[in-house]
């Protein structure tokens, strides 16, 4: 049987908050029996970062058979609990068949696929896979696209590291290693990005939750050059923004930017390509739209311009961060996760545990209180192994996202 343990802790010095976790880890350890531990997460929070060699050494020491993959976030997550802006550490282990995982980083592609040192055709083939990214890196979203078309399905979950001064993320199995503890730093990655792939027999369920909510109607792209957007359903873009924002002024008229700006600086827009849908059910944005902020107005063209350079089909709608709207999203995901759990549609699978990236800007007060977030997922899911952390932008499918959350449940 598949099982997963966790355990997280908050301490200034690394070593000493890894001694906390490890003493809650050691405690639960006997649940394994017989099938030890093979996989393990380890997310650290920005202050803990400097440290993070460190911490993976250690546990190494004490798990040695044990692969591990993870990041440095703005804070990290587990059950019920969050970690934003102290030094905190997460850490969750399980036993899942060394058969069906494979560990890839900068120096270890992924199976199967020529490329990249080390690596040689197989029969293994990744099936869906777990990214951690150095946001620093400027063609982390080509990577992301040219690593999800590697596997099976196209699906990627995951989060680009958001340490403010160390922007790093963490991959290492002790199978590639050939000396035991030769390299202390070894597993700490700069650049580009890493993580875990699964085989087709790993069973996990991967939703995106959206942290906005559409202000206006959906629109087609019918006049746009590069990132700024010029019309709309064949009507001037920037004349849609303000009357999506019921703003009454006309561009040109005196005082229209004083009315219009403070709601123009409030709003994003959602974005999809012409294939997807923006919406599902008419009411909140589909798992592939890609929210962007406003960067610029072209009064003269009537233009809107995007941080994300467009193409004509597209499909976008104006829309703003909203609490209430994450909150009843985050609750409709975990819905559809417990259902593809239902004891009796599928009697032989439970949730055993989960991985969630949140960007940075969802977490405490913006869904009402600290914690909040993660109380919403232990209701809805129950207290099950949990960890992840707040990122610089989600990963899910070959997007990168933001203002999301990306919740992943494994099923044993």
């Amino acid at each position: 049987m598949l099982h997963f343990l966790h355990a997280h802790a908050t301490h200034p010095q690394p070593e000493l908050a890894l001694e906390l976790v490890w003493a809650q880890l050691a405690s639960q350890l006997d649940a394994f029996a017989d099938d030890a531990p093979t996989l393990g997460w380890c997310y650290l929070s920005d202050e803990l970062a400097h440290g993070a060699a460190a911490v993976l050494h250690g546990l190494r020491q004490r798990l040695p058979q044990v692969a591990w993959v993870g990041a440095v976030g703005a804070g990290v997550l587990a059950t019920r609990t969050e970690y934003m802006d102290e030094p905190a550490l997460a850490v969750m282990v399980c036993n899942l068949p060394r058969a069906d995982f494979r560990v890839f980083h900068g120096r270890q592609a992924l199976p199967g696929h020529p490329r990249g040192h080390g690596a040689a055709p197989s029969h293994w083939h990744a099936h869906t896979a777990q990214v951690h990214a150095d946001a620093r890196s400027p063609d982390v979203g080509e990577l992301i696209a040219e690593l999800a078309s590697r596997t099976d399905t196209g699906y990627l979950f995951g989060g680009l590291s958001a340490g403010q001064h160390h922007s790093l993320h963490l991959a290492l199995d002790p199978q590639d290693i050939a000396g035991p503890f030769t390299d202390a730093g070894a597993g700490v990655w700069h650049g580009g990005l890493s993580g875990v792939a699964f085989s087709e027999r790993v069973r996990l369920v991967s939703r995106v939750s959206q942290g906005c909510s559409p202000v206006g109607p959906r629109r087609e792209i019918t006049a746009a050059d590069r990132n700024v957007i010029y019309e709309l359903d064949g009507q001037p873009a920037l004349a849609c923004l303000l009357r999506d924002l019921g703003v009454t002024a006309t561009v040109g008229n005196s005082g229209w930017q004083r009315e219009a700006l403070p709601k123009v600086r409030a709003t994003l827009a959602g974005l999809t390509d012409a294939s997807s849908d923006l919406l599902e059910h008419g009411r909140h944005f589909g798992a592939d739209t890609r929210v962007r902020h406003l960067v610029g107005l072209d009064p003269a063209r009537q233009g809107v311009a995007l941080a994300e350079e467009v193409e004509v089909g597209m499909q976008m709608a104006f829309c703003q961060r909203h609490a209430q709207a994450a909150r009843q999203d985050l609750v409709r995901i975990c819905a559809e996760i417990r259902e593809e759990f239902d004891p009796q549609e599928h009697p032989h699978s439970r949730a055993a545990g989960a991985i969630y990236i949140s960007c940075a800007g969802r977490g405490g007060e913006h869904f009402g209180a600290p914690h909040a977030e993660m109380e919403i997922l232990a209701h809805a899911l129950g207290d099950i192994p949990l960890v992840g952390f707040f990122a610089g932008g989600e990963i899910a499918r070959s997007h990168l996202y933001g203002y999301t959350g990306v919740l992943t449940v494994f099923g044993g």
